[in-house]
């Protein structure tokens, strides 16, 4: 069974790693936003960091943001945002990034908001299959580009 939670102190570290090591074939070693993937620290104080655990072990997280706040790249008023959600390689195949992105819905759901938003790359084909079976559609006015040679998608999910 997947557990999920807001991450504890202790388990930061291993987070942080874990969700570089998710991004690594789409980020590359040289590139600057790694060094934002890996600080889960700044995630848990400043937005939501939520982690997913297998036998007690974190296999997966998630950041969450609501519009406005630090961690929010495109949400707008009345949308909750997710971004780098990762999965540790030892638990792909478990179901861990769908229950992660069920998760985040339903944290919209309970908060009243009316959709769910994040951005994506065009190449992350795996994660695009699980945000497509969430029923995530692509909203291709809202696409964008954080810098140069970085085009991204917008998925939303109605609420």
């Amino acid at each position: 069974m997947i557990e999920i939670r807001l991450a504890r102190p202790a388990e930061i570290a291993v987070v942080g790693e874990q969700t570089v090591a998710a991004y690594a074939e789409f980020v590359p070693a040289a590139d600057p936003y790694r060094s934002r993937l890996a600080d889960a620290a700044d995630r848990a104080d400043v937005a939501e960091l939520w982690v997913a655990l297998q036998d007690g072990v974190p296999v997966g997280s998630v950041t969450v943001s609501e519009a406005g706040g630090p961690y929010a790249d495109v949400a707008r008023e009345g949308e909750l945002e997710f971004r780098m959600l990762g999965v540790a390689p030892a638990g792909r195949g478990l179901g861990v990034g769908a229950a992660l992105v069920r998760h985040v819905l339903d944290l919209g759901r309970a908060r009243g908001r009316q959709r769910v938003v994040m951005s994506t790359q065009p190449n992350m084909v795996s994660a695009r299959r699980i945000y497509d079976a969430c029923g995530f559609e692509l909203a291709p006015e809202r696409a964008w580009s954080p810098i140069a040679g970085v085009d991204l998608q917008v998925l939303v999910r109605e609420l």
